[in-house]
Order: structure tokens, then C-alpha cells, then sequence
């Protein structure tokens, strides 16, 4: 296994370029960090044996708003390969332009996210569709369309290739396996989902715009944070959504609180289910991965609004 060269025992300043090195040391190195877990699963998967994968996020955190430590920032200034998401965790962003003396990978660019506007203008324009959502900017949570995550594990295997030539073929050969179990998760995505009774869902945040693709409308109770607040008016306009398109489930997930959720789900007299963003795993999830949490998801969805 390759390892990078550490300039400082805790460098928190950019001073130097973390690479790869032949001796391997007294000790396992972190050559590649990955800012949440979508990231993570991606970089391991495509990593293989040849590279150790660490992410900034640790299981049960909320990742949009995570604060750095030092021992994350010195993480990120000493790895060869840092991949993120420009803009969906601000201390994150700021660490690796003040920090990173490697490679970095922003996965914005390859993810080719969707603005929140445009997806807004298309759901106002079908007249069937009452949702309601929030949100400015590009929406981040492009892995809920294995097909945007599979361009990410393409751009990731170009990055580690440059990297350690030596291991050229085995990145792509791994990002080429991991597509092909994508590319199948999105078609049981497009057949699971083709024929319901309902296409409207009501979430805790507006993490699931990107279900568009499958016919998905989505109705978000906060905005892109879960940690935002509805306005009174929102949640009568949710209640009337319910009421008027016959939703059977609210869904609540595992990383944010569930009173919202649990109240609005009680005053329409539905019930509620987990629908999972998958910004992180939890006590709960950690046997499971990104393939079988999206598995539960199309169950859980199928069920909800009534699918054959």
C-alpha cells in the first residue's frame, strides 16, 4: 500500500505537497480524505486495497454544518487526495484552501449539480404538482442519483491515477465495477417507481430533489438544512398538500430530529417512515452501505405512494 509524505506532525498551514510515497513507514497513513460519507464510500470503493480512505464526518453527525478539530484539519493538510463538495460544508471549504497541500478533488464539477431554481421552474410549470420547497443555489445532494455519483467515482479514479500511476488500471477498474452496480440501482430505481398511485413525497429537509428523475415530487417541511425552521404558513400549505394528494407517510430520517416530522405526520392523521439522505450513517446504519440504504429508500418509497 502506498503512503503520502507527512511535512509536519501537525501542519495546519499550507507549507509543502503531500505525495505518495514507496516506504509505507512504521505506521497506516490517511492518503485520501473524504469530506462526508457519500464520498467516503465512493473513494474506498474505488480505492480498493491500494489507498487508505478517512472521512471528516464521523457516524451520527449532521455533516452539513460540521466543525473542524485539529486533528481533522492536520488530516486534511497531509493527505495526497482530498475529495469534498465545494459549498455544502463551509469549514470544509475553508480548510482545504488554507490547508491542503495535495490534490484536491471538488466533486461539484463532475457531479453536474442541478441549481434548486431550475427544478423549482419545472415543478411549478406541471400543474398537477402542489409541493413545496426551499432552497437558493445548486442543490449538493447529487448521490441521490447513483448516476451523478458513478461520474464522481470516474473523476475520483483520474485523480488516484495521476496520483500512483502504478495502480492506474486498478482505479479504473474498480470505478468501472462500482458503475456497474450503480447504473443497476438506478434502473431499479426508474422500474420500482414507474407506476404509483401517488409521485409527491413530504420530507423532513429538501435533500431529495434529485428523485425528480424517477417522477418524485418532493414537499420539504425545512429548507436545505435540517436544522431550518418552516414558517406556519409552510406547514398549512403541507397539511392542505397531504389532504389534497392523498399522502399516506411523512418522512422523518435518521440524522435530524423527528418532532417536526412526527407532529405534522400527527395533525394530518399519516403516518410516518425513515427516508434516508444518506449524508452519514448512524449507530443504526453501520453495517449497511450507500447500495443498501438506497434499497431501503426505493422500498420505503414504493410502499408510500403505492407502487405496483
Amino acid at each position: 500500500m502506498f503512503r503520502f509524505v507527512v511535512l509536519a506532525p501537525l501542519l495546519l498551514v499550507a507549507s509543502g505537497c503531500a505525495a505518495f510515497s514507496e516506504d509505507s513507514g512504521t505506521g497506516p497513513g490517511t492518503d485520501v480524505v473524504a469530506a462526508f460519507y457519500p464520498l467516503e464510500y465512493v473513494a474506498e470503493r474505488v480505492a480498493g486495497g491500494e489507498a487508505d480512505v478517512e472521512s471528516l464526518a464521523a457516524p451520527g453527525v449532521e455533516p452539513h454544518d460540521l466543525e473542524l478539530t485539529i486533528k481533522e484539519t492536520a488530516l486534511i493538510a497531509d493527505a495526497a487526495l482530498v475529495v469534498y463538495e465545494k459549498g455544502f460544508q463551509p469549514a470544509v471549504d475553508e480548510a482545504v484552501d488554507l490547508n491542503a497541500t495535495g490534490a484536491t478533488l471538488d466533486v461539484s464539477g463532475p457531479a453536474d449539480l442541478v441549481p434548486f431554481e431550475s427544478r423549482h421552474e419545472h415543478e411549478d410549470a406541471d400543474e398537477e404538482h402542489h409541493g413545496h420547497a426551499h432552497g437558493d443555489g445548486d442543490d449538493p445532494h447529487f448521490w441521490l442519483d447513483p448516476l451523478r455519483l458513478a461520474d464522481v467515482a470516474d473523476a475520483v479514479a483520474d485523480e488516484l491515477a495521476d496520483l500512483d500511476p502504478e495502480h492506474a488500471d486498478d482505479y479504473v477498474a474498480h470505478a468501472d465495477d462500482l458503475r456497474a452496480d450503480l447504473e443497476r440501482l438506478d434502473g431499479a430505481f426508474t422500474d420500482g417507481l414507474a407506476d404509483c398511485e401517488r409521485d409527491t413525497i413530504v420530507v423532513s429537509h429538501d435533500a431529495f430533489g434529485y428523485l425528480d428523475k424517477y417522477g418524485v415530487h418532493v414537499a420539504a417541511i425545512a429548507g436545505l438544512s435540517p436544522e431550518s425552521e418552516p414558517t406556519p404558513a409552510d406547514i398549512a400549505e403541507l397539511q392542505e398538500l397531504i389532504e389534497h394528494d392523498g399522502i399516506t407517510t411523512v418522512f422523518s430520517e435518521r440524522l435530524a430530529p423527528p418532532a417536526l416530522t412526527e407532529t405534522l405526520a400527527d395533525d394530518a392523521g399519516v403516518t410516518t417512515a425513515v427516508l434516508d439522505p444518506i449524508e452519514g450513517l448512524t449507530d443504526d446504519t453501520s453495517d449497511e452501505d450507500y447500495l443498501s440504504l438506497m434499497e431501503q429508500n426505493l422500498a420505503a418509497l414504493r410502499e408510500a405512494n403505492g407502487c405496483r
